[in-house]
């Protein structure tokens, strides 16, 4: 079975604050869910047309790990403190063999 990652390109963050308390409850969730945090924050570099957006990229065991934690209940209580404060992309990929 192959990895997955989900990561996450946020386009608008519009309250810092619902970010945070958002962070606080999101992080623990995932990580109970079985998440690796790999990557967190604004590209060091950027190439080819990017976006200086806020990354995130978490390594789980496999697509239905990535998103049993994204539609687990803990994560959705996070997700809920955001309401509509942020605009973001967020894929699931199943990695390379």
């Amino acid at each position: 079975m192959a990895k997955a990652f989900w990561i996450a390109f946020y386009r608008a963050i519009r309250d810092p604050d619902a970010m945070a308390a958002y962070a606080r409850l999101a992080g623990p969730a995932i990580v109970a869910a079985g998440g690796r945090p790999l990557v967190r924050g604004v590209p060091a570099r950027t190439l080819e047309a990017g976006m200086d957006l806020r990354t995130v990229v978490i390594e789980f065991d496999s697509v239905a790990s990535a998103v049993a934690a994204y539609e687990s209940a803990e994560y959705q209580a996070a997700r809920r403190l955001l309401g509509d404060t942020v605009e973001r992309d967020i894929r699931i990929v199943e990695a390379a063999e």
